[in-house]
């Protein structure tokens, strides 16, 4: 495999590889330390990011190797016009992999065409979001210990969360799922990811206007934040914005053993007194990003895990 460009591209059991992987990383990091030693990440953000750039670093330099890049376009020659295929190009002849994030949805798959090394989307606009993915079910793996069999509402911006839109098509190849869709009528999960993902494969699921209605039920919450950057009408989004909140009081109706997720950044979808709360784990899913991204540039730059002796 070159590229990952959406979560599809992995098979499962390739999904289950990089968790163990990341899972053996947390436990003895040091193991890990040289494995990418002379090798170099271009990290290439057209967009804003925090986490996910800042993570794809960390786990390139945790792994003995180095980055370089930029975090937005306009400290690139995107903003002088330059195009993306022209971009790739060029990066390509000065680092062995790349990460890129691009408001425009498919930028990564015209990326990855023009692209000599293997090329990362790190979420292309309202389109797709795979490694946020793989960081969720990392986290989902070592909070529910599997991943069929569960109950999973997703509540806020189903329309343009790409996040969202991943981890449906993730978790519809697991058994026994079934998905709660939380939203107002305006940000609904789009169709092409419901026939696609849910109705073509028959797992059930109902859709809801309201958390409280279904926060009892739920195995995992994946709440998300309205994105500001999608709208193009001021008005909608401050119409929208908090038509979600998840705050302590709500929490009481949940089951105790819920998972509350959370892709970050969150603006007021989840109060801070949800924070303290152990069903709480948005914070470690954040951490758990650098670990299984470390496991996915070794993948993709074929490291040989055997030959270094990491894997028992």
């Amino acid at each position: 495999m070159k590229d990952l460009i959406n979560i599809l591209d992995l098979s499962v059991e390739e999904i289950d590889d990089l968790i163990r992987v990341a899972e053996d990383i947390m436990k003895t990091p040091e193991k890990y330390a040289d494995v990418c030693k002379g090798k170099i990440l271009a990290t290439l953000f057209f967009e804003p990011s925090t986490r996910t750039r800042l993570s794809f670093e960390s786990a390139m330099l945790s792994l003995g190797g180095s980055t370089l890049g930029f975090s937005e376009a306009s400290s690139s020659s995107a903003s002088k016009g330059e195009s993306v295929a022209d971009t790739l190009e060029v990066v390509s002849g000065y680092a062995d992999i790349i990460a890129m994030r691009h408001p425009k949805e498919g930028a990564p798959i015209v990326g990855a065409r023009h692209s000599a090394v293997p090329l990362i989307n790190a979420g292309d606009g309202g389109h797709y979001h795979p490694t946020q993915t793989l960081t969720d079910l990392l986290t989902v793996h070592r909070e529910k210990g599997r991943f069929d069999n569960l109950k999973i509402g997703l509540c806020g911006d189903l329309k343009f969360g790409r996040t969202v839109h991943s981890l449906i098509g993730a978790m519809s190849r697991y058994e026994g799922v079934e998905f709660v869709l939380i939203s107002p009528e305006e940000l609904k999960l789009p169709g092409f990811v419901k026939q696609e993902y849910i109705k073509k494969k028959n797992i059930p699921y109902t859709q809801s206007t309201s958390l409280d209605d279904v926060i009892s039920d739920l195995d995992i919450l994946y709440m998300t934040r309205v994105q500001r950057e999608r709208f193009f009408n001021e008005e909608d989004y401050l119409r929208l914005k908090n038509c979600y909140i998840l705050d302590a009081e709500k929490m009481k109706r949940a089951r105790p053993d819920m998972c509350v997720l959370h892709p970050l950044p969150r603006v007021g979808e989840i109060s801070t007194d949800v924070d303290s709360d152990p069903r709480a784990c948005y914070f470690k899913q954040a951490h758990n990003g650098r670990y299984i991204r470390m496991a996915l540039i070794m993948k993709l730059l074929e490291t040989d895990r055997k030959r270094l002796f990491l894997l028992t």
